[in-house]
């Protein structure tokens, strides 16, 4: 086990199904999840509002076993919610303006804390508030930094983005993503050695939906990976989260890039067999952490 924690920074907010169904979610959330399931015990950085929702994330985390001491409590705004919609099997979400998680506060910070790897996605950094609160977490950081790419428009500007990527050691985006922040190159693989080498990355990982994942290293390393044919896909809600997860899980446990992205692939193909981006049952963990011997 390594001797410190890794860092989840950014959303805790509700998916909203079509059914009316409420599902907890955020990106952050959803691997600050998976991560205590699988023994890491992240420090989750967040933000809620002074409401039921906030209760019910707060009261869920409790139970999961996760500390709640950087979770924060905000009275001037409400705990995040996402409408979900499904064109073609493929999620989109809309997004409110000034939401709890919006506001991460600088103050919520242990200021003597060091951590293993700090993660963060991009959606928090919309706002200047949580955005500092990243930017003082990661000036005293001695660690890897994870960037989870989540572009939703209208919540997000390239060159900011690039900068945060800038900023990182391993960053994961999504093959569409991939397409709006970096200069075409032939192939794939050229686009992403391309841009690898731009933000001076040790790690780039492109997801691909039903086509897996790719990955490049600084070290020459390429590793494609693919889920098996037969998936029982209920929905993809988090898949990406959950792979996200998992990459962290390697970094953390000085994992090779090829075992990283295996195990991150096998994990990911589990989740989408299940309704939403969180599983709330441990014995959904058990394999792997029997597999991977986690305990």
């Amino acid at each position: 086990m390594a001797s410190n924690p890794i860092a989840i920074f950014g959303e805790a907010l509700f998916d909203q199904f079509p059914d009316g169904q409420q599902i907890l979610g955020g990106a952050p959330f959803n691997v600050a999840w998976h991560l205590q399931a699988f023994n890491q015990r992240p420090c989750f950085i967040s933000r809620v509002g002074d409401d039921e929702k906030g209760d019910v994330i707060r009261q869920a985390m409790l139970a999961w076993g996760m500390a709640v001491d950087n979770l924060g409590c905000d009275p001037d705004h409400p705990t995040g919610t996402v409408q979900v919609t499904f064109d073609n099997g493929e999620p989109s979400y809309e997004i409110l303006a000034d939401q709890a998680y919006d506001f991460i506060a600088a103050q919520q910070l242990d200021s003597g804390r060091q951590y293993d790897v700090i993660y963060h996605g991009t959606l928090a950094l919309r706002n200047r508030v949580s955005a500092q609160a990243l930017q003082d977490l990661t000036a005293q950081h001695r660690g890897k930094v994870f960037i989870d790419v989540n572009l939703r428009a209208p919540w997000w500007q390239k060159e900011a983005v690039k900068r945060w990527i800038g900023k990182a050691h391993w960053a994961k985006l999504n093959h569409d993503e991939l397409m709006c922040l970096a200069l075409p190159q032939d192939t794939l693989q050229d686009t992403m050695r391309l841009f690898l080498e731009q933000h001076e990355l040790e790690a780039l990982v492109v997801t691909c939906g039903s086509r897996g994942a790719l990955a490049v290293s600084q070290a020459g390393e390429k590793v494609e990976v693919a889920p098996t044919a037969d998936l029982d896909v209920v929905d993809t809600v988090g898949a990406g989260d959950a792979f996200a997860a998992v990459l962290l899980l390697g970094m953390q446990l000085n994992w090779s890039l090829q075992l990283t992205m295996e195990r991150a692939q096998s994990f990911a193909s589990a989740v989408v067999t299940q309704r939403g981006a969180t599983v709330q049952d441990l014995s959904f963990y058990r394999p792997f952490i029997d597999a991977w011997n986690l305990d």
